[in-house]
C-alpha cells in the first residue's frame, strides 16, 4: 500500500451523490466491502499480477453510505495491490454455513509490493482528479 500524503481530497466533505458522480467521470466505482459508516471509491489500474487500485476512502458524517444525501468526508487516497491465489485455498473449512459466507480464496498477498512506475501512474491520475475537484468544488 502507498498513501498519497498531501492530497487536497483528504478531509473534504460533500454529499454522497456529488462525490460518486464526480469520481465516476474518472472511472471510479464504489468498491466492495462498504459498510453503513464508510466505503471506498476504487479505480482499477491493472489486473496483472493481482489487482492494482487507486482507492479513495470515504467516511460517513451524516446518513448512511449509499444514501444520495449522506455527507461524506474523504480520506487519504492510496494505491493498493491485491494478489490472489490462482489455486484453491488450502485453508478451507468445509461446512454449509461457512461455505455460504466465505466463498472466495484468501489473497496470496493482500499488500503486494508496488513498483515506482505504478506509484507514479496513480499519482498522475490523482493529480487529474484533484485539478478537476478544484474546478468543480473549489479548494
Amino acid at each position: 500500500m502507498y498513501a498519497y500524503e498531501g492530497s487536497i481530497l483528504e478531509n473534504k466533505a460533500a454529499q454522497y451523490e456529488e462525490v460518486q458522480e464526480f469520481l465516476e467521470q474518472f472511472g471510479f466505482v464504489v468498491g466492495g466491502g462498504w459498510e453503513v459508516d464508510h466505503g471506498y471509491f476504487d479505480k482499477k489500474l491493472d489486473a496483472e499480477p493481482g489487482y492494482l487500485y487507486l482507492r479513495i476512502p470515504a467516511f460517513v458524517e451524516r446518513g448512511s453510505f449509499g444514501d444520495p444525501n449522506a455527507i461524506l468526508r474523504l480520506g487519504r487516497p492510496f494505491l493498493l495491490r491485491h494478489k490472489y491465489q490462482l489455486a484453491n485455498d488450502d485453508r478451507v473449512d468445509v461446512s454449509v454455513v461457512n461455505a455460504s459466507i466465505n466463498q472466495f480464496a484468501e489473497p496470496q498477498d493482500p499488500d503486494a509490493s508496488l513498483r515506482a512506475d505504478e506509484i507514479e501512474a496513480g499519482r498522475t491520475i490523482l493529480a487529474r482528479v484533484e485539478e478537476a475537484y478544484r474546478h468543480q468544488f473549489g479548494d
